[in-house]
């Protein structure tokens, strides 16, 4: 028997639309399902991403060549390799740059920024170019003596020390900024022996008013003419 109810048979549109998905809806993508070893292993999260920490402004302008020296490796020991004569450097901007690399903590920023700011200093008239830049570089190494990290820190004192056998005097009117810092770490017995040292050298670079102005923020200092 036949019923009354007739079935059309598809056309060609219909069967193309039904055997092939539309362009405009994708199937998504199934994202694989985090590890739960992933949250203990930060370098195993999404390695294919944008790494999260930009580059710092030092390394940024060490990168584009705006530092005109570079790192030569040594069978013994690293140097530096200037691209002219660092007598003929403007020390503006560039002895504020390397005040600010040192609180670098990679290789070879690190040892960049400290060599680059001891020889850019020893430099003749070092000591004319480097005064009208104080405002700017005792903030610069007071951030890096308040660093975290010891060596960074370590780098700060002794640029506070070369800054300081160069400008003499001028230095006084900004050693109480960095003070407090100095005062802070001296409470640890590895940095003790080095800064007292350091507060050493400043006092006779920077003459006697310095006594008065490294007491003020460190009481327990004793003079070197004492």
């Amino acid at each position: 028997m036949s019923s009354g109810i007739q079935i059309k048979p598809k056309t060609a549109v219909q069967k193309s639309k039904a055997s092939s998905p539309l362009p405009c809806s994708p199937e998504p993508a199934t994202k694989p399902q985090p590890k739960p070893s992933d949250k203990l292993n930060p370098k195993t999260i999404d390695p294919f991403g944008t790494p999260s920490r930009t580059p710092s402004a030092f390394a940024a302008i060490y990168a584009k060549g705006g530092i005109p020296c570079r790192l030569v490796h040594g069978s013994v020991k690293h140097r530096l390799k200037w691209e002219c004569l660092p007598e003929t450097v403007p020390f503006d901007p560039l002895l504020v740059t390397l005040a600010e690399g040192l609180r670098e903590t990679k290789h070879p920023y690190t040892f960049v920024s400290k060599e680059g700011f001891k020889e850019l200093l020893m430099v003749e008239g070092a000591t004319e170019k480097a005064i009208p830049l104080l405002p700017r570089l005792v903030p610069v190494l007071k951030a890096a003596l308040a660093h975290s990290d010891d060596e960074v820190f370590e780098r700060g004192l002794d640029a506070v020390v070369q800054l300081s056998a160069v400008v003499g005097l001028s230095l006084n009117d900004h050693l109480k900024h960095l003070l407090t810092n100095l005062s802070r770490r001296l409470m640890d017995k590895k940095f003790r022996e080095k800064i007292t040292v350091a507060l050493q050298k400043l006092e006779q670079y920077g003459g006697k008013a310095t006594v008065a102005i490294i007491k003020s923020k460190i009481p327990t200092y004793c003079s070197i003419s004492s």
